[in-house]
């Protein structure tokens, strides 16, 4: 899976299998003092400490030839001096940090729209669905890599794993300047020889209070008895940790900015028995919803119906498609697929379209191009000239 490469860090075999580690954590080297590095390239090499330099600040950032001297973040001043009398102090400059992470993070979605920042300087990326335009997990994550260092100069260093927690933890190990792949059949073989404060939510008290009963490593952990965990953590840390420990971190990368669902439904009038008119106002929503995810850069895996007849009795059926669509095209199928399954319909008061568990655009790309590019033409047509310039056909009259 992995060996030492010299410099205390873990790195992939290159045959590690990656099947299914689709959750990159992607963590910038040393990043505030390899910001300050770009405008002062004079400096590489040596041990730099980013603070203000007087004996009541603190130590913002380190180089890593900082930190071999036992330099670290929030450190006093006064004893990095003491520590590394060598080092070079430079002030920070917030401005140049913010304006580097943002940079970063553009090209993080220039891999997947997926992205998950989790600080200025690290996130995760989901690549689930974007095998066909980058390739494999490992691919994905050397292309960042090497993306990252040719525009803007940064180092980052990236683990590959099933979830994110374990992703996390392969990236620290990476450090520096390194990629590390935890292929899924290996999770707990890795987990199992760390320290048990590797857990998230396991600080300084929980960790010598598991220490004190024999509970030094993860893989201790995960083999006590839950009754015990409990005793120690409470109900609901000892399932967390627990959990973890046998390396099940079901949540997922996810942009704090995107919607959970996208839908757009309609109530009629009177009510439409008539199922070509219902098939007209499915087309007409589904082609909304499929703007609209687009739009926001994202795909849907599941698409749903809901239908309300007159006496309000209301009805949802869904379908969870082989591979995921942000096509008017699909989506209307798939609604229309779920209408018809219904064979006797009372007349229909509201009928709805909603695109459910959403992740990013690269997930889309095996659908047929000329499909995507047509309705991508339709939503340019739509920007510039207004949203009436372009309807379906068969929404411009009835059949005959």
């Amino acid at each position: 899976m992995s060996r030492q490469d010299g410099r205390d860090r873990l790195v992939s075999a290159d045959d590690a299998d990656d099947t299914g580690a689709t959750v990159l954590h992607a963590d910038l080297d040393a990043f505030f003092a390899s910001v300050e590095l770009l405008d002062r390239p004079e400096l590489r090499g040596r041990p730099v400490i980013v603070g203000f330099d007087s004996p009541r600040s603190v130590v913002t950032a380190a180089t890593y030839e900082a930190r071999r001297y036992g330099v670290n973040s929030a450190m006093p001043m006064a004893v990095a001096r003491r520590r590394c009398p060598q080092a070079i102090v430079v002030e920070p400059h917030r401005d140049r940090y913010e304006h580097w992470s943002r940079r970063f993070f553009e090209i993080c979605r220039t891999i997947t729209p997926l992205v998950e920042p989790v600080g200025i300087d690290e996130g995760f990326l989901d690549v689930s669905g974007a095998g066909k335009a980058i390739g494999t997990p490992r691919e994905a994550a050397a292309l960042l890599r090497e993306r990252v260092r040719a525009e803007t100069g940064l180092v980052v260093s990236v683990g590959v794993a099933g979830t994110k927690f374990v992703a996390k933890l392969a990236s620290g190990r990476a450090k520096p300047d390194g990629l590390l792949v935890v292929p899924v059949a290996s999770t707990v073989g890795f987990l199992r020889p760390l320290p048990v404060d590797a857990l998230w939510g396991v600080g300084a008290k929980t960790r010598e209070q598991l220490t004190a009963r024999g509970i030094a490593t993860i893989g201790d952990l995960a083999g006590t008895p839950m009754p015990v965990l409990r005793r120690v953590l409470g109900e609901a840390g000892a399932e967390k940790l627990h959990r973890l420990a046998n390396g099940v971190d079901p949540r997922p990368v996810t942009d704090g900015r995107q919607e959970v669902s996208i839908g757009r439904e309609t109530t009629f009038e009177t009510d439409v028995a008539d199922r070509e008119e219902l098939r007209r106002v499915l087309l007409r929503l589904s082609d909304d919803v499929g703007a609209r995810l687009r739009r926001g850069g994202v795909s849907a895996r599941t698409i749903a119906i809901k239908v309300r007849f007159g006496d309000f009795r209301t009805i949802t059926r869904s379908r969870t498609l082989p591979e995921p669509t942000d096509t008017a095209r699909a989506i209307h199928e798939t609604a229309m697929a779920l209408l018809d399954a219904e064979r006797d319909l009372p007349p229909v008061r509201l009928i709805g379209v909603r695109a459910e568990q959403l992740g990013g655009r690269a997930a889309a790309l095996w659908e047929d191009d000329a499909w995507r590019e047509a309705e991508q033409a339709v939503d340019q047509a739509r920007e510039r000239f207004g949203r009436a310039a372009v309807h379906p056909a068969r929404l411009l009259r009835k059949p005959e």
